[in-house]
């Protein structure tokens, strides 16, 4: 089992050009997408949120049944569902301005415990940001590092919700001890002014870092830097495309029974290749489609 932890959100998504094209409504958020391409891809999966008993909420929990993904770890309140109005520019890269104030999401609590089975934990975006959520998935994370449960952790910052870029830097440097594999982009990481190596010596067994078209790298403690490059593809957006390579790269190292961070460390390039190799795949093909529609399995193969 996968658990991933953090925000399901409302996307709205302009249908044209201008202030005030119209917008739909897509189901979204960081984590949320991470859980719905692990489902898609066929690994057991937990969601782990606070979620709304509103319309919006409903149909969040919905499409994660229908893609096979346990539910018992969400928590619910009568709060709203946070919204994230989206703009699109002419590269199809998306940026986002957040409506999270009372939303059901931020007051996310720290559960007992995790489901059966549990081998890996994913975290990350607005629920480590927005309090007091934040501090309750830092402590799952903590706790869940402490047992020795494998963790993922993707940043996937969103500049425009962090009052105090310096505190968050310096909190985000106090997660590396607790952290397995840190996937994050390009422009994270230079928004988070480090690098891999830095983050490596901080914790984690590997850093993937994600550069659109151009591919990615990965960075091991022992040295090893293996890139892929992208897979050409007519890009329609990039929504959600980080958020499956997230999901590819837990999903490619629990197939190769790797989730733990001296079989990361036993990977070597051939492994790195094919594991990037095959994220790489699945991000080209959500970006094919628009919105946030990660591939399934049988999309990937090969």
């Amino acid at each position: 089992m996968i658990v991933v932890a953090g925000e399901a959100l409302i996307d709205l998504v302009p249908q044209g050009t201008g202030a005030l094209a119209a917008l739909r409504p897509a189901l979204g958020g960081g984590p949320y997408n991470t859980a719905v391409a692990l489902g898609r891809l066929g690994s057991p999966t937990a969601f782990c949120s606070r979620v709304s008993y509103d319309a919006f909420g409903e149909a969040l929990l919905d499409r994660l049944r229908e893609t096979g993904v346990d539910l018992a770890p969400v928590q619910r309140g009568s709060e709203p569902t946070t919204l994230a109005v989206a703009s699109v520019d002419a590269e199809g890269s998306a940026a986002y301005s957040f409506y999270v104030e009372g939303t059901a999401d931020r007051l996310f609590s720290v559960p007992a415990s995790l489901p059966s089975g549990t081998q890996a934990v994913s975290f990350g975006t607005c629920s480590l940001v927005l309090e007091p959520g934040a501090s309750a998935y830092e402590e799952l994370l903590r706790r869940t590092a402490a047992r020795g449960v494998f963790t993922a952790l993707d940043p996937n910052v969103r500049a425009g919700l962090i009052a105090d870029p310096d505190a968050y830097r310096a909190r985000f440097e106090s997660w590396l001890p607790s952290v397995t594999l840190l996937k994050l982009s390009a422009e994270d990481a230079e928004w988070l002014g480090g690098t891999p190596r830095q983050w490596l010596a901080g914790g984690p067994a590997a850093v993937v870092v994600t550069r659109g078209g151009a591919g990615l790298t990965a960075y091991t403690r022992d040295g090893g830097e293996y890139t892929v490059p992208g897979e050409r593809v007519d890009v329609v957006d990039t929504i959600g495309a980080g958020d499956t390579v997230n999901a590819a790269l837990l999903h490619g190292l629990a197939q190769r029974d790797a989730l733990s961070a001296s079989a990361v460390a036993a990977l070597g390039a051939e492994g790195w290749r094919g594991l990037l190799g095959f994220a790489a795949r699945a991000a080209a093909v959500t970006c094919s489609r628009a919105g946030a529609e990660p591939p399934y399995a049988h999309e990937v193969a090969g």
